[in-house]
């Protein structure tokens, strides 16, 4: 074992008033696993009620990126191993840790540079700071794996500008810094350059300025957006009642962007995209955070213990890597009708919330 290997996958020290929390799997982009997650929970019990912690940032290890996902590999033998409740136990600690840096009672800041996804949205989405820099790649991919969106990721998407939320999710669509910005997933965009002039700033700070009067130091204006541009004919397609609809809306219009949206659509597990669509459109209604989480806990729960799609999809992207997933159903023609409203009936054995 050499001297990397034996480190904890997630650094957590205290210096300054600034509580460090490095996601620390660089080789797999820092993607989360069950015991990475338990250590930011510990990291945060320790610092909420300590007078020396002031301010809380997050960041991860490496170039890549502060966070690819969950760890997805893992899903897939746990699902393909009928362990259900292991299974259960994993979403119950990652969502109750997504709650927790929502909730949390320091100001949270997360930099979001690099690839930050699904999981990594998880982590960073809901912090009350949230910095993106050229290298970041936004995204919740999870339709391309037969899966749907979770971490809060509905919650977010529900409130991106139009409809947005029902195009990121189930396109899985990457998004840069600016687009970040511009669909509510972010809020400030700092050049990579300048991340460790701003986290020294939060930690030595000599006055007691806020941590967004820090961040705005920092801040710069990013380029347009290009999704600002394209809800000309995002807002048009995705606005229709059904995925089936939404690819028809998409082949009608003249945008060559539109008609390859329509051709990605058509590669996709129908049901993730069934699923998502009424995910997505349900938590615009529902009060909070928490309750976009138990809403998608049930889901991939539903899919987990009852969907081939998902250890599938898997299968296809991540192990064997031959792109070629087998759905089940193969078409939006074959997929029941009801597949939707099933999903979200869906009530696991053990509660996300006690």
């Amino acid at each position: 074992m050499t001297d990397a290997d034996a480190e904890p996958t997630v650094l957590a020290r205290a210096s300054g008033g600034l509580g460090q929390l490095t996601l620390n799997r660089p080789r797999a982009i820092n993607a989360l696993d069950l015991g990475m997650i338990r250590l930011a929970h510990e990291a945060l019990d320790a610092w909420e009620h300590d007078t020396e912690v002031d301010i809380v940032l997050l960041d991860g290890a490496g170039e890549r990126g502060l966070c690819a996902g969950g760890d997805v590999r893992g899903l897939a033998e746990r699902v393909n191993g009928g362990r259900a409740e292991e299974t259960a136990q994993f979403f119950r600690e990652e969502y109750a840790l997504n709650a927790r840096i929502a909730e949390y009672p320091k100001p949270f800041v997360a930099f979001a540079d690099g690839i930050t996804m699904g999981g990594g949205i998880g982590v960073a989405g809901h912090a009350a700071i949230r910095i993106v820099t050229e290298r970041s790649q936004l995204a919740m991919p999870e339709t391309r794996i037969g899966f749907t969106p979770d971490v809060g990721g509905t919650w977010l998407l529900a409130r991106a500008p139009g409809r947005l939320g029902e195009y990121l999710g189930l396109t899985g669509a990457v998004m840069d810094a600016s687009d970040a910005v511009y669909a509510g997933f972010a809020d400030h965009f700092v050049p990579s350059e300048n991340l460790d002039g701003l986290r020294d700033a939060l930690e030595t700070r000599a006055d007691p300025s806020s941590p967004t009067e820090l961040v705005l130091l920092f801040d710069e204006t990013p380029p347009p957006p290009k999704l600002a541009k394209a809800r000309v004919w995002i807002d048009d397609a995705f606005a229709a009642d059904t995925v089936a609809e939404i690819v028809e809306r998409l082949r009608a219009r003249p945008e060559p962007e539109a008609s390859a949206t329509a051709d990605l659509l058509g590669e996709l597990s129908p049901t993730g995209l069934a699923v998502t669509l009424a995910s997505v459109r349900r938590s615009r209604e529902l009060p909070g955070l928490r309750d976009a989480l138990a809403q998608e806990y049930g889901l991939v729960m539903w899919f987990a213990m009852t969907q081939p799609d998902l250890p599938e999809g898997i299968r296809a992207q991540v192990i064997d890597k031959d792109r070629s997933p087998r759905w089940t159903p193969a078409t939006l023609a074959e997929l029941d009708p009801d597949a939707a409203a099933s999903a979200l009936a869906f009530r696991p054995e053990t509660p996300l919330w006690d």
